[in-house]
């Protein structure tokens, strides 16, 4: 394990407004150098964060190779506004402001783009988000623009439809993929892209209390199975944690991450590992 392709530089895996504060009104570099550091001693020398509005994951990228770390950024996640990410990113009303945003990006040295294109996992009841992805239609204007603008994209996206709808447009990796089907398995292993599970989300909320945990174990049991289907279609799957998620605390997120896959990939574990981590490298 040398790598997290999912992380969030900006959180702590406690509490997310407090994480962000103590990085305004400028990212805070004692807590990124402590976090560099800390990935470095666990060996993981590349790092894949989903961006944020106050410059922490491009700081971290400027400090990384001091740690020997590569470090890549799209300085900030983009979503639709009134729909998830505004606590995080920045949003856009229509395909002109989503044009000046990728501009924004590209101007602040982003490596790629990230987009929202769907809420959360309802965490109370298995298979229901917690609001409906955009649609199909316009999950595809937005990856081909990102696109021909020469950026590869990295998509928070749940849910089958919008995840077949992403792979369709050619997206370089799906975050998370919460209640996918044997569909959307099947077209991820008909393309070269990445599927990044996160089920570390899922796992460390277990027994603490604020989610049921039969629904827990039902999200993660169907997360776990669709995994297995993936790669025995030959799919490519990634090893990312979402590190500074709720109770996802960075590095140790990762081996959390890794044990997981470790129980549904078996001997194949470290072989679909790497042809995952080797595509990302290239794209991102």
């Amino acid at each position: 394990m040398d790598c997290d392709l999912h992380i969030h530089m900006v959180l702590d895996g406690v509490y997310y407004r407090d994480a962000i504060d103590a990085h305004r009104p400028a990212p805070n570099e004692t807590v990124i150098r402590q976090r560099l550091a800390a990935y470095r001693s666990a060996g993981i020398t590349y790092l894949r964060d989903g961006g944020d509005a106050w410059g922490v994951s491009l700081r971290a990228k400027q400090l990384a190779p001091e740690y020997g770390i590569v470090y890549r950024s799209p300085a900030f996640p983009i979503h639709k506004q009134g729909h998830y990410g505004g606590f995080i990113g920045r949003g856009y009303a229509d395909l002109k402001q989503y044009r000046a945003l990728i501009g924004q990006a590209r101007q602040q040295g982003a490596d790629f783009i990230k987009l929202m294109l769907s809420g959360l996992m309802d965490f109370h009841t298995a298979g229901k988000l917690t609001e409906e992805p955009l649609d199909a239609a316009e999950i595809k204007t937005l990856i081909t623009i990102a696109r021909d603008e020469g950026f590869s994209v990295m998509a928070h996206c749940n849910g089958a439809r919008a995840t077949l709808a992403a792979i369709e447009a050619g997206v370089g990796s799906v975050e998370h993929g919460a209640f996918l089907n044997d569909e959307v398995c099947h077209a991820l292993a008909q393309t070269d892209t990445v599927w990044v599970p996160t089920l570390s989300t899922v796992s460390n909320l277990m027994g603490s209390g604020r989610f049921p945990d039969r629904a827990l174990e039902e999200i993660l049991d169907t997360a776990m199975e669709n995994v297995a289907r993936t790669a025995q279609y030959g799919g490519l799957i990634g090893l990312g944690s979402d590190a500074g998620a709720y109770r996802v605390p960075h590095v140790t997120g990762a081996r959390t991450e890794s044990a997981l896959l470790q129980r549904i990939l078996g001997e194949k574990t470290e072989e679909i590992l790497q042809r995952a981590e080797a595509a990302i490298r290239a794209r991102f």
